[in-house]
């Protein structure tokens, strides 16, 4: 009886539901608390629930679930919440993947880290997917595989005792006792992590830390078809067809886009990319340069989740270690490589560069040539030898059109990979995937990564391919309308306000295909010292993007995203996109990400009259 009430308030729920639960992918940051992710979601949710209130206007007015949606989402909340009473157990010990791999790697890493045993157990066959000698031998993770005939089977262990199921319905799982942790994989949706017993509720967070950095939560298109398939008691049925046709497409797009004809992969989110570009270029060093040290040379305040990955990798490899790359503020990008590479040099270290052009969030390109020669030079090893040469990992997502790797271009001598979050100007904001591409240089890496990104079933979804394939052919068109937009509006800040300090590319660089619609604001500030003018200026930016979002709220929003379709999205790289740098390192300054489709003039009015405040 209960489950039936419950099921029944959730049917009306998704009817209900708004719109953007499942086509958003940029959460509202003004209506979002960090500290209570999810938490603050349900308990509103719950509160609905009890008064069998399912009302649209109620369901609009709940509160931001997470940050990121490929952290979570609404309809994860909602699916991770219905499993959760179905089976008796709290809702945060119920964990969504899009990832089938990833809920087994969070546990290993976990438990790498704590020196503590692990074994998974299985009934059916192990999935082919998964090569567990790679996560032995690359990953380090340590771990015993063990087939039972039935779940009674499964008996004390000293350590965690891992299940993996592979069956579509999951709405009763028997959790016995000697299980640990209980994995659903779904032949379509990716996994169900269910966490078992108090004593094993220290795991929560660091699996949810996992899935922020390593993957993406299971998609809303996803969430929604599970929910319904457990409210009519139905499996679900996969009548998409043309997934293959769309994939064809999107690699075709980024062929042109890049001016490449090599092998492109395409994840479900940038940092699912990111990881694989990382595992696997670890796995060819450990492969190819047996014994070395392996540096990631990593900006110390760009994107957090770049900076935290590359660490987190780091603490789970012996011989991986992350060097700090000082980019901008007053840094020369190209000779802090020079000497970071020269140092790895003397060391016979494996050097892998990961950086930004334009840089994030103060949109800086370094000077190309110097660059190019830079990374192309030889570098000596303390007795003489020649250094290992670099790769470089881009991160072009501010100017995914600008072509480095074709031939000919700047960097195709250059060991390059290019890797682009796609919820960006690719999808336009409406899914998180991510491409990676590499030069005629870099293709038995490219292999690499694919195969890291397969183990880790991170390849873009069904779904994410489609919206790819829609949108990718008019990006090119899209950046350069947005660009326009965005020199309207600098020039026009510059004039309205000339004490504020603008970052954004020049003119001179604009010319040369570096078109972002993306700039910093440094505002004017005011104090007796330097902390009360870092003070001041720090509730400024706040003043400017409340009256913005206040006063243009179906354009305007406080949120981390950039190459939307439409309106202008405003946010503190500081409080947001660098939660996890280090403090010192962080940008109190106002970002500004515009589209090409938007009210100018409005925004410009808005400006106009915060600047005759100050």
């Amino acid at each position: 009886m209960k489950d039936t009430k419950m099921l029944t308030f959730i049917k009306n729920i998704l009817i209900n539901m708004p719109s953007s639960w499942l086509n958003r992918t940029t959460h509202r940051l003004d209506i979002y608390d960090e500290k209570l992710a999810k938490t603050q979601f349900l308990e509103q949710f719950e509160i609905l629930f009890n008064n069998n209130n399912s009302e649209a206007i109620a369901i609009s007015e709940l509160p931001t679930a997470y940050d990121y949606i490929r952290l979570g989402h609404p309809l994860s909340c909602l699916l991770e919440w219905v499993i959760a009473n179905l089976n008796n157990i709290k809702p945060k010990n119920v964990i969504s993947f899009s990832s089938k791999t990833i809920p087994i790697l969070a546990i290993l890493r976990k438990n790498l880290l704590a020196n503590k045993s692990t074994q998974i157990v299985f009934t059916d066959e192990l999935p082919k997917f998964i090569d567990f000698k790679v996560l032995k031998n690359i990953y380090g993770y340590k771990f015993d595989l063990k087939k039972v005939e039935k779940v009674e089977d499964i008996s004390a262990f000293n350590g965690s005792t891992v299940f993996i199921s592979q069956q579509d319905e999951i709405s009763n799982i028997d959790l016995k006792s000697d299980i640990d942790f209980f994995i659903n994989f779904h032949s379509q949706f990716g996994s169900i992590l269910l966490v078992n017993g108090e004593q094993n509720e220290s795991y929560i967070s660091e699996i949810q830390h996992v899935r922020r950095r390593e993957t993406i939560a299971m998609t809303p298109v996803n969430c929604l078809a599970n929910l319904n398939s457990i409210i009519n008691k139905s499996t679900f049925e996969n009548n998409k067809n043309n997934t293959e046709s769309d994939k064809k497409l999107v690699l075709e797009s980024i062929a042109d886009i890049t001016d490449t004809n090599t092998k492109a992969v395409v994840g479900s989110s940038g940092l699912s990319i990111q990881y694989a570009i990382m595992m696997g270029l670890i796995h060819d060093a450990l492969e190819n340069h047996k014994g070395k040290t392996i540096r990631f040379i990593v900006p110390p305040n760009c994107y957090g989740g770049t900076n935290d990955q590359a660490r987190r990798v780091a603490a789970c490899i012996n011989n991986v270690e992350v060097m700090d790359l000082c980019v901008d503020s007053g840094n020369d990008m190209v000779n802090s490589i020079n000497l970071v590479l020269d140092e790895i040099a003397k060391e016979d270290a494996v050097p892998y560069i990961i950086a930004e052009i334009p840089t994030n969030p103060r949109v800086e390109v370094p000077d190309l040539k110097e660059l190019e020669k830079v990374l192309s030079q030889e570098y000596r090893t303390a007795t003489g030898g020649l250094a290992i040469d670099p790769v470089f990992i881009l991160d072009q997502t501010f100017c995914p059109n600008v072509h480095f790797l074709g031939e000919d271009e700047i960097l195709s001598e250059v060991r390059t990979i290019s890797y682009v979050s796609g919820s960006k100007f690719p999808s336009g904001g409406e899914c998180t995937a991510g491409y990676c591409v590499g030069n005629t240089r870099t293709e038995s890496l490219i292999d690499k990564i694919e195969l890291h990104l397969t183990l880790c079933d991170n390849e873009a979804t069904n779904l994410q391919y489609e919206i790819l394939a829609k949108q990718m052919p008019t990006m090119n068109q899209r950046i350069n309308d947005a660009y326009r937009n965005t020199r309207e509006f600098v020039n026009f800040i510059n004039k309205t306000l000339p004490e504020a300090k603008i970052n954004f590319v020049s003119e001179e660089l604009a010319q040369q295909g570096f078109t972002p619609s993306v700039f910093s604001l440094d505002l004017p500030t005011k104090g007796d010292n330097d902390k009360e003018k870092e003070e001041y200026k720090r509730k400024l930016n706040h003043v400017l993007i409340n009256l913005i979002i206040t006063e243009i709220p179906n354009e305007s929003k406080y949120c981390v995203s950039y190459g939307q379709l439409n309106g202008c999205y405003w946010t503190i790289p500081a409080t947001s996109t660098q939660g996890t740098t280090r403090e010192g390192d962080k940008d109190y300054i106002a970002r500004v990400a515009l589209s090409p489709n938007m009210d100018m003039e409005h925004h410009k009015k808005v400006f106009l009259d915060f600047a005759e405040t100050i």
